[in-house]
């Protein structure tokens, strides 16, 4: 049986991320469609707004996956360790 690894991440605090980041992308999106410049100055801010954006989430995803790898690992580790230990009996005799 395989224990599903424990997210200290609430709901509240994922809908707190969720709402910070959909209000902070409104305000700087607000901001790149009314700044007083010519289009194509307004075009390459939304570029970089949106390669900041796309960016953000891949870094995240990694940083996420590293995480998980680390747990995966320390889990076959401490497995391994238990099943050493289950196995070793320090009053056993050999026969020879």
């Amino acid at each position: 049986m395989t224990a599903k690894p424990h997210s200290p991440t609430t709901n509240a605090f994922y809908a707190q991320a969720v709402v910070s980041f959909a209000i902070s992308l409104a305000a700087v999106g607000l901001g790149v469609a009314y700044l007083p410049v010519d289009g194509w100055v307004r075009a390459f801010l939304a570029l970089g707004l949106l390669f900041t954006v796309t960016s953000a989430f891949t870094l995240a995803k990694c940083v996420r996956d590293r995480q998980e790898e680390t747990y995966v690992v320390s889990r076959v580790d401490q497995a391994r360790l238990e099943k050493l230990l289950a196995e070793h009996d320090p009053y056993r005799v050999e026969a020879a």
